[in-house]
């Protein structure tokens, strides 16, 4: 091996170039919600081909506002994969539904679409397919097997991914993002909310401040300075700072080359790692587009030198930090403990929970990087 380099898991690609988007909110004194989060609205629409875009403080939130904008609510059950970030499940229990989970594919990672039918029965109302690592679901499949379901997408890795050339969060009745920063934008934390349905933008952009039926915007920049208000509804402190929007105002301009420079990574990584027999990489289906949030692989353990979770460990030693893919939430304690699952209930989300691993892929690396990861994992 050559001289140890130091590689994480993701690092946020931010710069010059967000530093000076920062001045002016900074100056004026708008900080919170107001024109920096709207200008960056207006950009995430335009590239997600929606007529609305609702930013929102993370996806957590996005999910809970839009399956309460969809009137989502105790006795209702929406399906979901077993295999996922919490907050999927989290944000159906934060309505007093019930999450239902479904079985995943682990060659697409994502939700299993013949194993939906017999999940839904009367109470099923909803389901929140994930675009998992950059994928997108199957939604035209999801739409045959279930057309009267509500379609939330889960979205938070796939910002400029697309299926059938049709952005991610304009498949569904709303989408929902995420601006962690280990997505390939950034604002630190920060969400967005994406639909076509007028109804829900409206309901969704009251509920995400406090339930007021005006915005601040509008109250201070209005001729009457003495109006507050009305509150028809409970809704949530849920909104993006003007900090915020103006660095996500710069990042959108980056994301498609963000997207392109990862794919050619990815390719690479997966021409180099093609031969290796213990491995499977990542597949991107006919028609769709990759985001590549993440570079996931499998590992076969029957075949493999070693376990995954050794495997890991001695990259980690050598400077490469790696990460599961994510986790069955079937098997967290909490969820385990008050639906009394068992691991094997559902057999694809646990062969991801065990055996996925996930390889740096950022914007920060550089060739060497890549080569210095091929050639450790070609060593094992």
């Amino acid at each position: 091996m050559k001289e140890k380099r130091i590689i994480q898991i993701s690092l946020p690609s931010l710069g010059e170039e967000e530093w000076q988007a920062l001045r002016e909110p900074l100056f004026n004194g708008w900080v919170t919600q107001g024109p920096k989060v709207k200008e960056f609205e207006q950009l995430f629409a335009s590239r997600h081909q929606v007529k609305h875009a609702l930013a929102v403080s993370n996806c957590t939130t996005a999910l809970h506002l839009a399956l309460l904008a969809s009137d989502i609510g105790p006795g209702d059950e929406v399906l979901l994969p077993a295999f996922t970030w919490i907050a999927t499940a989290n944000a159906v229990l934060y309505c007093g539904a019930t999450p239902v989970f479904v079985d995943i594919d682990p060659s697409t990672f994502n939700i299993k679409v013949s194993d939906i039918k017999a999940k839904l029965n009367a109470k099923t109302k909803a389901i929140i397919p994930v675009h998992l690592f950059g994928l997108c679901a199957d939604i035209d499949e999801i739409k045959k097997i279930a057309p009267h379901l509500k379609i939330i997408e889960d979205g938070a890795c796939a910002a400029g991914a697309s299926y059938k050339g049709r952005p991610a969060g304009s498949l569904g009745d709303l989408g929902c993002f995420s601006f962690h920063p280990r997505k390939s934008i950034t604002t630190g934390e920060g969400g967005m909310i994406t639909t076509n349905d007028d109804v829900l933008a409206k309901k969704i952009d009251i509920l995400r401040n406090h339930g007021a039926s005006i915005s601040e915007e509008q109250r201070h920049n209005g001729p009457k300075p003495y109006i507050l208000p009305n509150f028809e509804v409970m809704g949530f402190n849920y909104r993006m700072t003007d900090l915020q929007g103006a660095v996500g105002t710069i990042q959108m301009k980056k994301l498609d080359y963000f997207i392109d420079e990862r794919k050619k990574w990815a390719d690479f990584y997966s021409s180099e790692l093609s031969g290796i027999p213990w491995l499977k990489t990542p597949i991107t289906p006919k028609g769709f587009k990759h985001g590549y949030q993440s570079y996931v692989l499998l590992i076969d353990e029957k075949k493999s030198p070693k376990r995954r979770n050794e495997i890991m460990e001695q990259l980690q030693e050598l400077g490469i930090s790696t990460r599961p893919g994510t986790h069955a939430v079937h098997m967290l304690t909490y969820y385990a403990n008050r639906y009394n699952f068992r691991p094997e209930d559902f057999p694809g989300a646990f062969i991801a929970n065990e055996y996925s691993m996930s390889l740096p892929l950022h914007n920060k690396m550089n060739e060497l990087d890549y080569q210095y990861i091929v050639d450790a994992m070609k060593a094992m």
